[in-house]
């Protein structure tokens, strides 16, 4: 949120330009060198009843999408849940608020009823771990293989249908060899036919599409199925074009899958199930690791985490699919936000191993957070590796489903949302446009709504005739955000992109952001308690960009499987001893660094509208392929136990309540601001009953003071990061991921 105005003359030539300028990128409105496009908001990590959520699929879609009632809205929505089984009936509405005619409220049956229940259990498929029928049990968890098929499927393209808000099938897959990934498959999901489909009066919905690929990838490749019906009789059989397959001897002939899950053979089972996703849907499916830091690094003998290499693996196998990762993790309003924490992963005999960083720095795990880090490795390799964040709802926490408290998740959109470019030319969203638009890594993500437009342009300027002026680029990029779109220049690129220059030229570099006035979805209008110890007073639900900050790293080419600096763990007690000279090579970009710091002082804002920043620079006389990224923030640099000197995240283990967080430091940033309207814990208040305006009841206590922890603790620390832009210069290293 905003309330400067600043201008420069800049800014004036931008003003000058932009109504020319504006006219060729407004919606709907394309050159031949990319379909028109808009920036759109989803989220695709969430869980219902059906597998350990707290809501019905409906509840919580409209909860996500919904523009009048909640009302943060996302423009699209993947249904999520955990791969394996559960044996609650997601599809059955909790009451008439969420009812429709084809899934009407039933007094006495809601989303936590059992399958056994509802369908009885002879109708649910597929056989137990030991071989035997799951109908012959009295409570059968049906694998998820079968209730995405057959159950919520329906749903999701029936609400599609209903509403208008494009909804569709992913899993939060049970990883072999790791934890958990965000990965779909969306071929046959919501078909063109389904814009003419007349919808049933009364209840029962058929489909005119389906999510089989889904289904049998899951069947196939989940960690958590351990069925061997072949998908209950439909002949499934999980071979991959050019593998072992039957002749690996981890394979099942009865299964006609592999069974090896853990360690090793169990990243090995993982990039089978990548490959078998290029092979046959390459463009329809995304592979992409969540909360990657949180189960620890890779475990040779279990399924933890994932430590760099395996990650070159992934998109090695498959370039097109495994693209990103969720370094933004959800569960940001738990007592360890994101649920990491120091202490928190067995690895037997004894062993215990911090979540990788310790915790979230920021909110944002440290492969990410941490400047030169991970994520700087594989850009500086040039590879299509995207940056995502997610809400992985699940619950509440101590409140109810509607409270606007949490000691646990934030519903998707609420906190965190991935603005991502869909082209749809003079078509609607669909999901293949919404997957194409994650592919192409021309996306950014937020939080606590600090920004909701960026638009972030390099440019190509030579001398004489190439020439272009910072006015002129930074027109492109006021226009583009100003339309909610991107860029399309000959000589210019954008996020996900890369831009081709000869040696010796200047990229002219603009960035335009808006942080919308107003107030965002925060329950909270009390002083930000972390910016109090900084003497500013700025109100929970009113955030303001302090600043943003461009990260700049150089492009060596792709590591080869094998070599010294390929594979590497990040270093164990990492809140400790954040100390990059305990990185191990394979694991870091020593060439990243901070590169420019911009703020109310340096940027300026665009003619006659302050919400949006406008910031300008050259990078002379390129003569190496580099990268460039953005983050900002809602907190100056030397917040005290929030930011450090340089405006970096510091860790959140100062705002974590867990004893494992308290064994390494103790709570340190109090909240003091009394209020007149704060609800007791154990009453409900919603989005009808007013702003909280004091420290809420729930915050953790430490010698009878509340201190700053679970959702306040979100609230305020905001950050938002780009994906980035790519330069290759000619006769340097070749971007070869990136088009």
């Amino acid at each position: 949120m905003t309330f400067k105005t600043k201008m420069t003359p800049v800014a004036s030539a931008v003003a000058m330009a932009l109504s020319a300028v504006a006219m060729a990128m407004a919606p709907g409105v394309a050159s031949a060198g990319k379909t028109a496009g808009t920036y759109m908001t989803g989220d695709f990590h969430n869980h219902s009843t059906c597998s350990d959520g707290s809501t019905s699929m409906q509840t919580k879609i409209k909860k996500s999408t919904d523009k009048v009632e909640t009302p943060w809205g996302l423009d699209w929505f993947v249904q999520a849940g955990h791969g394996g089984n559960g044996n609650r009936n997601c599809t059955l509405v909790e009451d008439e608020t969420v009812a429709t005619p084809a899934y009407p409220f039933i007094e006495g049956v809601g989303p936590n009823t059992t399958w056994a229940a509802t369908i009885g259990a002879a109708a649910v498929k597929g056989n137990a771990s030991n071989g035997t029928p799951l109908s012959a049990q009295a409570n059968p968890r049906m694998w998820r293989w079968q209730s995405v098929q057959e159950f919520q499927y329906p749903v999701a393209e029936y609400l599609t249908a209903l509403k208008g808000v494009p909804t569709f099938l992913g899993v939060e897959s049970v990883v072999s060899g790791h934890e958990h990934t965000s990965m779909g498959v969306i071929t046959g999901q919501l078909p063109k036919s389904l814009d003419n489909v007349s919808l049933p009066s009364g209840p029962g919905y058929t489909p005119l599409g389906n999510a089989n690929a889904l289904s049998q990838w899951t069947y196939c490749f989940d960690r958590g199925d351990t069925d061997n019906s072949r998908g209950g009789g439909q002949g499934w059989e999980c071979s991959v074009p050019g593998s072992m397959n039957a002749a690996d001897p981890n394979w099942n002939a009865t299964a006609a899958k592999l069974t090896n899950n853990s360690g090793l053979n169990g990243h090995l089972k993982t990039v089978e199930g990548i490959k078998w996703m290029a092979a046959y849907h390459p463009k329809a499916s995304y592979y992409v690791p969540a909360h990657l830091e949180r189960a620890g690094p890779f475990n040779p003998n279990g399924s933890n985490g994932f430590n760099i290499e395996h990650l070159r693996n992934m998109n090695n196998a498959g370039p097109m699919v495994a693209f990103g990762f969720e370094s933004q993790p959800g569960h940001g309003a738990s007592s360890d936000r994101g649920e990491y924490r120091p202490n928190r992963n067995n690895f037997g005999n004894g062993v215990r191993r911090d979540s990788v960083g310790g915790t979230t720095w920021g909110g944002t795990g440290v492969y990410a957070a941490q400047i030169g880090g991970v994520w700087d490795a594989l850009l500086g390799e040039g590879r299509n590796w995207w940056f995502f964040a997610s809400s992985d709802w699940h619950n509440r926490g101590d409140f109810g489903t509607h409270d606007v408290r949490t000691t646990q998740d934030f519903w998707p959109g609420e906190y965190q949302r991935d603005f991502v470019m869909v082209r749809t030319g003079a078509d609607k969203m669909r999901p293949q446009t919404i997957v194409d638009g994650l592919r192409s890594g021309n996306s950014f993500a937020a939080s606590g709504q600090l920004v909701d437009r960026v638009a972030f342009v390099a440019c190509a300027s030579y001398k004489g005739f190439g020439f272009r002026s910072d006015a002129a680029v930074e027109a492109l990029a006021t226009a583009a955000a100003m339309s909610n779109t991107d860029t399309d220049v000959a000589g210019c690129a954008t996020m996900g992109e890369k831009l081709k220059v000869r040696p010796g030229a200047e990229v002219v570099v603009a960035i335009v952001v808006r942080d919308p006035s107003g107030i965002n979805f925060s329950p909270y209008s009390f002083a930000n308690p972390s910016l109090a110890q900084v003497g500013i007073n700025q109100p929970l639900n009113a955030p303001v960009l302090d600043h943003v900050d461009v990260i700049r790293g150089m492009v060596t080419g792709y590591k080869q499987s094998g070599s010294a600096d390929y594979a590497g763990e990040w270093p164990d007690q990492w809140i400790q001893n954040p100390d990059m000279a305990r990185v191990p090579a394979a694991a870091k970009n020593t060439t990243a660094a901070l590169y420019k710091t911009f703020n109310e002082s340096t940027w300026a804002t665009a003619s006659g509208n302050p919400e949006y920043k406008t910031m300008v620079f050259r990078i002379p006389a390129v003569s190496a392929s580099q990268y460039i990224r953005l983050r900002g923030t809602n907190l100056p640099a030397g917040v005290p136990y929030e930011t450090d000197a340089n405006g970096n995240p510091l860790s959140d283990v100062y705002t974590n309540d867990s004893a494992d967080n308290r064994a390494v430091a103790p709570m340190t940033i109090p909240c003091t601001v009394t209020g007149s309207n704060v609800p007791a814990n154990g009453v409900t208040h919603t989005v009808n009953d007013g702003k909280i305006d004091g420290c809420p009841n729930h915050l953790a206590v430490v010698d009878g003071q509340k201190m700053v922890s679970y959702d306040v603790a979100g609230w305020a620390d905001l950050w938002f990061y780009s994906n980035p832009i790519f330069i290759e210069v000619a006769k340097s290293t070749t971007v070869a991921g990136v088009k």
